[in-house]
C-alpha cells in the first residue's frame, strides 16, 4: 500500500463534527486568563464563601486571600 499525502492512519472521534469544523490551531495551546474588577463591597460580601470554598478544596491560601478582604 502506498501512503499518499492524504492518507491517514489514525481516527479521531468527533461525532461527525469533523465535517464543519477546523483542525487545532495555535489557541488550542494557549493558556487563557481572566481579570475580574470587584469593588470592595463586593469582595467584602463574597469573602466568606470564597474562603469556605477554599478551605473545602485544600486551597487555604486562597482562603487566607478571601478573608483578607473582610472588612476590620
Amino acid at each position: 500500500m502506498r501512503v499518499g499525502a492524504g492518507d491517514s492512519r489514525h481516527v479521531l472521534p468527533t461525532s461527525g463534527a469533523a465535517r464543519f469544523s477546523s483542525a487545532l490551531g495555535a489557541p488550542d495551546f494557549q493558556k487563557r486568563g481572566s481579570i475580574i474588577h470587584c469593588s470592595a463591597k463586593g469582595a467584602a460580601t463574597l469573602a466568606p464563601t470564597a474562603a469556605e470554598l477554599g478551605r473545602n478544596e485544600n486551597l487555604h491560601a486562597h482562603a487566607r486571600s478571601a478573608e483578607y478582604r473582610l472588612p476590620k
